[in-house]
Formats: structure tokens, C-alpha cells, sequence
């Protein structure tokens, strides 16, 4: 049963979102997605004093965007996910927002729905004190596959002067995260029975070879890459799949392959080099028959840590008596596309990236209630300052 919710309690808030499957169809199949979610947070920001509305993006799969405040002045858009990954190998109720041990248990506590109730809570108390501009609350859907969500906002028009996005960072400020590509190397051999070597062509084998020619390259190349938040690019291999039998040359493999990149980079990058690979190869076995096909991709996050709303922030941290770190997020989220159209966005939030998606997730109750002071004095302050 969903606990009794009293206005502005973010744990109450956290435990209520948590106790709402809003599992991503587009990953489980059958899940009910995130609809049951959106309504039940539209209808409570309304309860506060938000003007909220409901956009559709997919199939009962709408966003809340929900605005307080004084329209026509400075903005600030907060923003997070209500989508939350599968349950499989949970050991603890998924659905059950356990209070144990100073932790709220569940899945998406940590992965976002501490940071969704969070910045709700922070921007209607700071609203009600009186703030010189609007505050825009989106909790969005699809974040967990292809971000369709945050897109369609966007698209919309939304827009505001910065964003806050609430994931997970243990109350670190997070101005940059890595982006991802996603491709297919297809090898083609040639198909024979296994005694006959000398007319069947192993597309393993050569797919292999392509393998670890780009692992040498990320050893030699990628590992001097330092981007000094998040470190060096990476890549690995996710899928092999090949051969049709145990005494059968294979005629067919393919690879596919997952690269982290860093600002800077972009999704052609990798394109180039796999092609590059293709070809080193190939000049010492000229037989390797291969293409590339691109895939889906994100790209990274990138905010100056000499931006106002990073200066707002750690100000806010230390006036709560709290380190300010500046760090890189290991994760990929929203901000990215927040920031590619306009909206400088920083990722500020309670909980731990390292528990999301885990067999045991849970946020700090603690850090809930920080979250909200130092993002209810970040909010003050913003709209305090002139642009």
C-alpha cells in the first residue's frame, strides 16, 4: 500500500513513485511503462500549486511538465526519468519501498525517483518563499532506452536558461558525462565442410582478428585519450555471433561493438575507426570481406565548471556545510541532449549510480533531504542573480 503523502515530504514522495511499477516497455517486454506514474505525480504537483500538463510521447507514455513560479522571467528546468530498468535477480521487493537501515530500498530509489521527489519538493519550497522566474519540473519517460522522452521536449520548445538534471551522484556536481556508439561489424567467409580448408574461409577467425587489432588500437591510441573529469574514451566487443556447425566453416559473423566517447569525440569517430581496423587487417589477409553499420548513439555532456549554475550549486553545497566536488558521471543521461539544444545542464542528485540497475537498490534518506535543501538554495539563488 502507498503511504500516506504528506505535501512536500520528498521520502513520502520517493516511497510513492516507488511503489508504482514503471518498468520501460521498450526493454520489458509486457511492462506497463510509465504511465500510472506520471498521472499519480501530475496530479499531486498539482495539489501544490504546479500548472502541469501531460504530453504524450508514446502509447500511455506521457511526460509531466509542471511549472511554478512567476512565467516571462529567468527560468530553470529540473529534470528527470520515471522509466526504471527490469527486475530479474532483485532481492528485495522491486515494488516495496522497504525503510531499512536509513535507506529507502526499491527499484529506482537511487535510479531516479529520490531525484525526481527531490527536486519537486525543492522547487515548490522555494516557490513558496517567492521567486523572481519559473521554475519547469519534467519528470520524462524512455530515459533507460533511446530517450525519447527528453527528446520530445525539447522538440516541444521547452526551454529554459539551465537544467538540473537529478540523477544519481551522491550529492557531487557532475557538469560532464561520456557519450556512446553503438555499431556492427559484419565479416563474410566462406561456407565448407571442415576437412576442406583449403576452400572454406572462417569468418571468425577474421572477425577475430579485427577484434583484437582495435583492442591493440585502444591500448596504444585510446588509453592516452584523458579527459580530465571522465577519463579515456573506451570501446569493447558486447555480442559475437557466428557459425552454423562444429564441422562447418562459417560463412557469416558479426560483432557488435559499444563505444564510450568523451566530448570532443563524435559517433563518426568510431565509424572511422572500425573502417581503419577493416583495413589494417586486410593488408595482411586480403581474403577479409567486412562492413561497418552504424548504430544508435548519444552523444557526451559537457558544462564548464566556471558556469553560474555549477558556481550556484557548489555555493549551495557549502553553505550546507558540504564538499563541493566537481566530478565526471560514469553513466550517460539526459543532460546531453538538454545541453545539444540550449539548455546547459548539470546532473546534481541523491543516491548512488552504483547501485542502479543492481540486484539491491536503495538511495540514503539522508542524502533525499540534502538534496533538497542544497537544490531548494540553488533554486533561491539562481533567480536571486541576474543572468
Amino acid at each position: 500500500m502507498t503511504p500516506a503523502l504528506a505535501r512536500g515530504d520528498a521520502t513520502a514522495l520517493t516511497r510513492a513513485l516507488i511503489a508504482i511499477d514503471s518498468r520501460n516497455p521498450s526493454l520489458v517486454p509486457g511492462a506497463p511503462g510509465e504511465g500510472a506514474c506520471a498521472r499519480l505525480l501530475a496530479r499531486l504537483l498539482r495539489e501544490w500549486g504546479f500548472r502541469v500538463q501531460l504530453q504524450t510521447v508514446a502509447k500511455g507514455r506521457p511526460n509531466v511538465v509542471a511549472r511554478i513560479g512567476t512565467p516571462g522571467g529567468r527560468t530553470l528546468l529540473l529534470n528527470g526519468h520515471l522509466d526504471t530498468v527490469g527486475v530479474e535477480g532483485m532481492v528485495h521487493g522491486p515494488w516495496d519501498p522497504e525503510l531499512r537501515d536509513d535507506r529507502l530500498f526499491g527499484r529506482g530509489s537511487a535510479d531516479m525517483k529520490a531525484g525526481i521527489a527531490a527536486m519537486c519538493v525543492a522547487a515548490w519550497r522555494a516557490a513558496g518563499s517567492g521567486i523572481a522566474g519559473e521554475v519547469i519540473v519534467t519528470a520524462v519517460v524512455d530515459e533507460e532506452y533511446h530517450s525519447i522522452g527528453t527528446q520530445a521536449l525539447v522538440d516541444s520548445g521547452v526551454t529554459a536558461d539551465a537544467a538540473i538534471v537529478t540523477e544519481p551522484t551522491r550529492l557531487a556536481i557532475c557538469p560532464a558525462h561520456k557519450g556512446f556508439v553503438w555499431a556492427e561489424l559484419a565479416v563474410r567467409g566462406v561456407a565448407a565442410h571442415g576437412s576442406r580448408h583449403d576452400v572454406g574461409v572462417d569468418a571468425i577467425a577474421l572477425a577475430a582478428l579485427v577484434v583484437a587489432d582495435l583492442e591493440a588500437y585502444q591500448q596504444r591510441e585510446l588509453s592516452a585519450r584523458v579527459h580530465p573529469l571522465l577519463g579515456r574514451p573506451s570501446l569493447h566487443a558486447s555480442f559475437i555471433r557466428g557459425g552454423t556447425g562444429l564441422s562447418t566453416y562459417p560463412d557469416l559473423c558479426t560483432v557488435q561493438f559499444e563505444r564510450r566517447i568523451v566530448p570532443g569525440e563524435t559517433a563518426a569517430d568510431f565509424t572511422r575507426e572500425l573502417e581503419e581496423a577493416i583495413r589494417r587487417v586486410r593488408a595482411v589477409r586480403p581474403e577479409l570481406d567486412a562492413t561497418v553499420s552504424p548504430g544508435f548513439s548519444q552523444q557526451p555532456n559537457e558544462v564548464a565548471a566556471t558556469h553560474p549554475l555549477v558556481r550556484a550549486l557548489a555555493a549551495a553545497l557549502e553553505r550546507h556545510g558540504r564538499p563541493a566536488p566537481i566530478e565526471g558521471l560514469s553513466c550517460w543521461t539526459d543532460a546531453a541532449i538538454l545541453t545539444a539544444a540550449g539548455i546547459p545542464a548539470v546532473c546534481f542528485g541523491p543516491g548512488d549510480i552504483a547501485v542502479a540497475h543492481a540486484q539491491e537498490e536503495y538511495v540514503p534518506l539522508a542524502d533525499i533531504s540534502a538534496a533538497v535543501d542544497i537544490l531548494e538554495t540553488t533554486i533561491r539563488s539562481w533567480f536571486a542573480t541576474s543572468a
